[in-house]
């Protein structure tokens, strides 16, 4: 990561060749630049939180933490005669700082806006690498000319924080080259609502508060957090389990809604099918997380034991057991409720989990295997439909 620099103290500007392309989201420019000229101007953020006293989070990154081990395998592969990075380098350009030229088909990038007679910025700040940082480290150990190694690159030019999270997002999901918890993750900078961005803040705030039985239990970014030495819970694991309830199509949904799109709420055997739905399009978002944090209160206090053990074979409360119980969490807040009431830990409790016959020690895996085998019996003894 790089900090703050300070202004360059002499005006540079270079170009490069570049072409335009239209897309959806706004012009993208696609060029080549020699590998050291890339490296003056490009930088990197990491994904990291800091937490105020009121416990409130602040975004400063969207980029993953280098890997030296992968960094070190990339810079022997540049050496070799037949390296090549064919894909581009995806950046974000400062909007001031960069021109382009259509007559010609180039692009300028300067460390001063035009008129200035100085620099403002520091040429090593104009672009934030949103793909590609372990290409552009690898190449610093390249042996060749600096004009030997010519990268593509594929430039948005002025997108602001959001949209540099979404780019970032599409392309790790879609090409699954990153953990899903930090893409899920990064759906909280979005500026509009969306499926994915109201599972992640519920896992969020589930996972901050103390009172809940999820508290400091859910992984965030899909990488261990310091200072915890149990998260059982992956953000994906999560974020994946509770969002069939509240859309069919999150997708959709996001792209409706960025657009615009007013969506309708449902009714009859649609809503059964996701009876969280309804309180999503009234952005009643704090009333799911009640919903889903008083149905895991009710489990705690139905096996305390099984939810907090630590050991080697315990089930109940990993990923196995998380998503067994919420597949089993549509038909139990049907059982004690209309779609969009607010069920009671009380009303769960009673309702459903006390008539259960499961003991705390019955969550092993020589009852409940490993995988997905393991979790549908789970679910089907949770059902009753099935005996130990």
């Amino acid at each position: 990561m790089t900090a703050d620099l300070p202004i360059d103290p002499d005006k540079i500007s270079f170009d490069f060749p570049c072409i335009r392309a239209r897309q959806p989201i706004g012009d993208i420019f696609v060029g080549a630049i020699p590998h050291k000229r890339l490296k003056s101007i490009t930088y990197f953020d990491v994904r990291r939180v800091l937490r105020d006293e009121r416990d409130f989070e602040r975004y400063l990154g969207i980029q993953r933490p280098l890997d030296d081990k992968r960094v070190a395998k990339l810079t022997n592969y540049v050496n070799y005669k037949d390296a090549s990075f064919p894909t581009s380098i995806i950046l974000a350009l400062t909007e001031g700082y960069v021109s382009f030229d259509e007559a010609t088909n180039r692009m300028t990038v300067s460390n001063f806006r035009p008129g200035e007679a100085a620099p403002s910025i520091n040429l090593g700040q104009i672009a934030r690498v949103l793909d590609g940082q372990h290409r552009i480290e690898g190449l610093q150990g390249f042996t060749g000319g600096a004009d030997d190694f010519d990268l593509s690159v594929t430039i948005f030019v002025g997108a602001d924080i959001a949209d540099q999270a979404q780019i970032f997002a599409t392309v790790n999901l879609e090409q699954t080259k990153v953990n899903k918890s930090l893409v899920y993750d990064l759906y909280d900078l979005a500026h509009s609502r969306s499926p994915q961005k109201t599972c992640h803040n519920i896992a969020v705030a589930l996972d901050g508060d103390s009172r809940s039985p999820l508290h400091k239990r859910i992984k965030r970014l899909g990488i261990a957090t310091d200072g915890r030495v149990f998260e059982p819970i992956t953000q994906a694991t999560f974020v994946e389990s509770l969002i069939s309830y509240i859309s069919e199509d999150p997708r959709s949904d996001r792209d409706k809604l960025l657009r615009g799109v007013k969506l309708s709420e449902i009714s009859g055997d649609e809503l059964y099918k996701r009876p969280l739905r309804n309180l999503f399009l009234r952005q009643q978002d704090i009333e799911i997380a009640s919903i889903v944090n008083n149905f895991f209160l009710a489990v705690r206090q139905k096996w305390p034991v099984a939810w907090d053990e630590r050991g080697k074979g315990a089930v109940l409360n990993r990923t196995n057991g998380f998503r067994a119980l919420m597949r089993f969490f549509r038909w139990a807040y049907l059982h004690v409720a209309e779609p969009g009431d607010v069920a009671s830990q009380q009303r769960f409790y009673e309702r459903v989990f006390s008539a259960i016959r499961l003991a705390d020690a019955d969550f092993t895996t020589e009852n409940f295997a490993p995988g997905t085998s393991g979790e549908a019996r789970l679910y089907r003894v949770l059902r009753g439909e099935e005996q130990l």
